[in-house]
């Protein structure tokens, strides 16, 4: 399943960023993820906001927010072109959040890490991408058979 950190300066967001960003990109890595829009796969998508304190974040440069975003999703779940499209939604929304311009967008970076398969575990067990892909399936034609009722 998606996870996603966001790590921060204290204070870099504005106040609805700080409320918002979290399922701002959670979405946007499920919409990237191709995941179904359902209950269970947003409740699976699990996202984090580390604020660093004062002090903690700089550059040899300036003191100037910098802003990690770390997304962990299955291996073979996101090819090179939906990666591209999820790092820069991400940078959007990131930079969105902070107040700052596209102009900022090289003070966010995005890091795609993907897990190998057999190697994520989940209720206890060993969760594959091959299961995954046909939980997404079998909750999409769900989804369209209550669409034609």
């Amino acid at each position: 399943m998606p996870m996603i950190r966001l790590t921060v300066p204290s204070g870099a967001l504005t106040e609805e960023g700080r409320r918002t960003v979290q399922r701002d990109l959670a979405a946007v890595l499920l919409r990237w993820e191709g995941a179904p829009d359902t209950a269970f796969f947003r409740a699976q998508a699990w996202s984090y906001l580390v604020e660093l304190p004062e002090g903690a974040q700089t550059t040899a440069e300036d003191d100037a927010p910098r802003f990690l975003v770390d997304v962990t999703v299955p291996q073979g779940a996101v090819s090179e072109r939906r990666k591209a499209g999820l790092v820069e939604d991400a940078t959007r929304t990131v930079l969105e959040a902070a107040g700052l311009s596209p102009a900022d967008a090289l003070r966010v970076w995005v890091l795609v890490h993907e897990q190998p398969d057999g190697t994520w575990g989940a209720g206890g067990s060993v969760i594959r991408y091959a299961d995954l892909v046909a939980l997404a399936k079998g909750q999409q034609e769900q989804k369209g058979q209550q669409a034609d009722a």
